[in-house]
């Protein structure tokens, strides 16, 4: 689609990556799906929600039909009762890199997860493996406490973490879990540096659309989600009765469409609130974007047919660039 080229004749050398970053509903997968098809590449997920099986349609996981066209990895491959971190990804994802440069295939990571994406670029820091206990009884305390109670509490032991949304449990408790396991805070053992990064030549493209076109994107999509059967989704994620701090349960979409299944909130109104809760998502993507990510090729537009001649040339062009 939108290039003319025979894949095989594009396929990258071992040692070279592809990454497509971008806000939700910016045509990231489908970009990554029509470069993997037209340079043989390998579809590889940095979507901290979509390696969950439990929610393909709440979390836009790729459709059967694109997982057809190329080999995609790492979607839906954990089941929602487990965490995934930044780590735990990362060594999943060079595995799935390591197989696709054996496979004579390019890697295209594809994702929004901006600290899966600097875990991959920028290697990690190295900080001790923390105990299930102390990241479980982290968890109890803020159930207990509610956010803003819990995040005064651990920002007077740790002055670092007094950027941290109240409502982000999921960094609240790493944060609290790493001081209590180890007893330094978190910032000091990510200023100590991090490990190697993947050791690939990496080319970042950015999908940034103007925030209009995203809004007008994200409320189609989520009109689109609910007439796939999200509310179905929802029904069944709810009757697994699992955890509401685990990461899966933090998926778009879950507790506005949840309310409207109690009775809380009409149809219309929990569709309203969740496609909110999405542009407030992807301003926060494209802020961290803007900020970690180092040299993108930027193309302010949301992914079409328009782009891909554009686009492919500047993969062409990397494919073709010796090291220096």
């Amino acid at each position: 689609m939108g290039s003319s080229r025979s894949p095989s004749t594009d396929r990258a050398a071992p040692g070279l990556c592809l990454v497509v970053a971008g806000p939700t509903a910016s045509g990231k997968s489908r970009l990554a799906v029509d470069a993997a098809e037209a340079f043989g590449g390998v579809v590889i997920n940095a979507d901290s929600l979509q390696v969950y099986r439990e929610l393909r349609i709440l979390t836009a996981r790729p459709t059967p039909a694109d997982e057809a066209r190329v080999p995609h990895r790492l979607f839906g491959v954990l089941s929602a009762a487990e965490r995934c971190s930044a780590g735990r990804w990362r060594e999943l994802a060079l595995a799935e890199i390591n197989a696709a440069w054996s496979e004579k295939r390019l890697p295209i990571i594809v994702g929004g997860t901006g600290l899966y994406l600097e875990a991959l670029l920028k290697g990690l820091a190295p900080i001790p493996d923390i105990s299930p206990e102390a990241t479980r009884a982290a968890e109890a305390r803020l159930t207990e406490l509610g956010g803003e109670t819990f995040k005064a509490e651990l920002v007077a032991r740790d002055p670092s973490t007094s950027r941290i949304r109240p409502s982000d449990r999921q960094r609240l408790v790493r944060a609290a879990a790493v001081l209590d396991a180890t007893g330094r805070p978190l910032s000091e053992w990510q200023a100590k540096g991090r490990g190697e990064a993947a050791g690939a030549r990496f080319a970042t493209i950015l999908l940034a659309p103007p925030r209009e076109q995203l809004a007008s994107a994200i409320e189609g999509r989520f009109t689109g989600m609910v007439a796939q059967g999200a509310l179905d989704e929802v029904r069944a994620f709810r009757s697994l009765g699992l955890d509401a701090g685990l990461p899966a349960a933090k998926a778009l979409g879950l507790r506005e469409l949840g309310g409207h299944l109690d009775g809380t909130a009409s149809l219309d109104e929990a569709c309203r609130q969740a496609t909110a809760a999405s542009r407030r998502y992807a301003k926060r993507q494209m802020t961290w974007f803007r900020h970690r990510l180092t040299d993108p090729a930027v193309f302010s537009a949301q992914y079409s047919e328009s782009l891909t001649e554009q686009i492919f040339s500047f993969i062409r062009r990397f494919l073709l660039t010796e090291p220096k």
